[in-house]
């Protein structure tokens, strides 16, 4: 990997080198508002040294952050109190009374208090070359990132391919079969960490982007431009609360700024739309929300003040549902999605495989007549086998003999307790 260059990076890693910035010029920042963020901070926090406005806006002092206090104290809006060091970074700087009342200005047009943000252009370069398309996925790659989980080498063939597209997938099957398992793995698949910026500057206006629920710092931080943190890569992950709101910018009235939508977050990872088809809006609404992002990976966001501005769309969207893709949208939706992958129930002899890895993980000594009397009594002609049954029986179990006061075996007893449990019909 060539350090220093913001366009190179390693297909394993995913690792960008990002400069700190010498200038205002390199930052992409105007004087002005680094120092609504340097007055904001101090107006929240008290009297800081200038290190502590480093760290706290994540800009080196020289040539940036030293140039927002020199026009700070020209203007009579911060002072010096004293200093904690030798050097200028010790200094302590508090408001002045017309720097308290300045700060409350600032507060009342826009009330982030934070990192400071990177332009929207800067943004858009570092997404689209840690794009997913970038980074290619091998058969053990595949295979390592789903450990004990099992599915058939026809599935995993397929997996692999529609990560190599880096287009959308659509995960469809019965319940119980690994659809969410398999797709929460996909992010280790691609594997690498990727740079996720506190905010992003477009319009003139602040978006939070940075979310630590979905952005996971690593724990080796890389020199360089601070107002990126390098994170696992993200997956997030919603269900049947899903909303058209969180697909679009989230204004905070009382804030003043923007939360990024869901997607926006999810660039250069996964997002995935668990139980699809069961969201409070109609599944035809979102992908209507969708159709230009699928196609050509730029989404258009809408600020409150009407401007439009245009965002990567570059995560990996995948759809996981119980229902049938024909049930949910037409052809023309689907064509859309280009990646549609079945998961079917699994062979007796995969049901077995998970039984035993179950068996192991529970601390249960798997014992063959064990798994033949579950079968025999509880499946043939009965019901269809579920990959999640041996999980969900098995635990029942380990409670039955826990209950009893006994060791959890595969005896017909314990396994008679634990279906009854479970099943609603025997």
């Amino acid at each position: 990997m060539r350090s220093g260059n913001r366009d190179t990076m390693t297909t394993e890693t995913a690792v960008l080198a990002i400069p700190q910035p010498a200038s205002l010029e390199e930052a992409g920042l105007e004087l002005q508002l680094l120092v609504e963020l340097a007055l904001k901070y101090l107006y929240a926090h008290g009297t800081q040294t200038a290190r502590d406005l480093v760290e706290a806006l994540c800009v080196p002092y020289a040539g940036v952050l030293e140039r927002a206090l020199t026009q700070a104290k020209r203007e009579e809006l911060v002072e010096v109190t004293g200093s904690n060091g030798i050097s200028e970074l010790g200094y302590r700087y508090v408001l002045t009374t017309k720097g308290h009342l300045r700060a409350q200005e600032f507060l009342a047009r826009n009330g982030y208090i934070g990192p400071a943000p990177v332009p929207l252009e800067q943004y858009r370069a570092v997404v689209q070359a840690q794009s997913l398309r970038r980074v290619p996925v091998t058969p053990d790659r595949v295979r390592r990132a789903l450990g004990r989980l099992v599915f058939s080498e026809a599935v995993l063939d397929q997996i692999g391919q529609a990560l190599n597209s880096g287009q959308a997938i659509f995960l469809f099957g019965k319940p119980g079969n690994g659809k969410t398992a398999l797709a929460q793995r996909v992010t280790a698949m691609y594997g690498g960490a990727v740079l996720v910026p506190h905010a992003v500057l477009a319009d003139a206006q602040i978006i939070r982007v940075f979310d630590r629920h979905h952005h996971h710092p690593v724990p080796q931080q890389p020199p360089g431009d601070r107002r990126w943190v390098l994170c696992e890569r993200p997956l997030i992950q919603v269900g049947g609360e899903l909303t058209l709101e969180q697909l679009d910018l989230i204004y905070d009235e009382r804030a003043r700024f923007y939360e990024a939508p869901l997607q926006l977050r999810a660039n250069n990872g996964v997002l995935l739309i668990d139980d699809f088809g069961r969201q409070r809006v109609p599944p035809r609404a979102i992908l209507n929300r969708w159709i230009v992002p699928l196609e050509q990976r730029i989404d258009i966001l809408t600020l409150h003040t009407g401007k439009q501005v245009e965002v990567p769309f570059e995560g990996l969207v995948i759809f996981s549902t119980n229902l049938q893709p024909t049930e949910l949208v037409d052809e023309a939706f689907l064509r859309r999605i280009p990646n549609k992958i079945h998961l079917g129930n699994p062979t007796v002899q995969q049901f077995a495989e998970i039984f035993r890895a179950q068996c192991e993980e529970l601390g249960i000594p798997f014992e063959p007549h064990g798994l033949t009397y579950l079968l025999r009594t509880y499946y043939v002609g009965k019901r269809e086998l579920r990959a999640c049954h041996p999980r969900d029986i098995l635990g029942a179990l380990v409670g039955a003999a826990r209950y009893l006061g006994q060791e959890p075996r595969l005896t017909p007893e314990l396994i008679d307790r634990a279906c009854r449990s479970y099943f609603i019909a025997p």
